[in-house]
């Protein structure tokens, strides 16, 4: 069975990197850098990289990055981004929810809702969490974004949406209480034309969700901010205004 995800980012690149929150590559990197404290010699695993925005960057200032995603369609932009952008990157098809590196990189990336948290069971997006936990060596970190359920408590997220209009629209959204899923049906027009609908869910989480989910993956220390695009950083209290998380752990020795 053909999932929504695939379905939304099987021909949708050109017109993904063209959406608000994707605008935000430079300060978002120079965040990761600042955790990494600036050190090239660390290799970089970014999940389910998409259009490999983040990827690109961080290889153009010196880092080994291997990106990976499901999507062959997003990979093929993202190839050919780096080859117009003059830089190597690794780019591979691979699924998050399974086991492929054990202990090959010192930092992975994830941002963007990039696998985590799109998956139909809380099981499979643990899973990612789990298997980001196998890549990395003891001691490596894990820097992801993921939607705050604090925003819907006190917030409409149809609304946030509306607001953030794009190319694509939502209707039909309903939020549930008792699993913290948002459903809907969006509407979009793929790079080919063609015009598309499908029905979405996605799961929020809590933090303390978070910490316990990464906690139980094997990482020792877990941070939890709030997350501005294009403006990645520990000086931003987590709020209920927040719609996504800035999420920063590391694996324990």
């Amino acid at each position: 069975m053909t999932q929504w995800y695939e379905t939304l980012f099987a021909n949708f690149g050109k017109s993904y990197d063209k959406e608000c929150f994707t605008q935000g590559t430079l300060g978002e990197v120079d965040f990761v850098e600042r955790e990494l404290g600036g050190d090239r010699s660390k290799r970089i695993l970014d999940i389910a990289c998409g259009t490999g925005r983040h990827a690109i960057e961080l290889t153009k200032r010196g880092y080994h990055v291997v990106g990976f995603d499901l999507s062959e369609g997003q990979l093929r932009l993202a190839r050919e981004k780096a080859a117009a952008a003059g830089v190597s990157v690794d780019f591979q098809r691979r699924d998050a929810t399974q086991p492929h590196f054990r202990q090959e990189f010192d930092a992975a990336i994830m941002f963007c809702e990039g696998a985590f948290p799109l998956m139909e069971t809380d099981q499979k997006n643990f899973a990612i969490l789990q298997h980001a936990g196998t890549a990395l060596r003891p001691g490596g970190k894990l820097l992801l974004t993921t939607l705050s359920a604090l925003f819907p408590l006190l917030h409409s997220v149809k609304d946030f949406f509306d607001a953030k209009a794009s190319g694509a629209t939502t209707d039909k959204l309903t939020f549930d209480l008792m699993t913290f899923r948002n459903r809907a049906e969006l509407a979009f027009t793929d790079d080919a034309g063609q015009s598309q609908t499908i029905d979405t869910d996605e799961r929020f989480y809590t933090p303390a969700e978070m910490r316990w989910l990464l906690q139980t993956a094997g990482f020792a220390k877990v941070d939890i901010f709030g997350c501005h695009i294009g403006q990645f950083s520990r000086e931003h209290a987590l709020t209920h205004d927040d719609f996504e998380m800035l999420v920063v752990s590391e694996k324990g020795e």
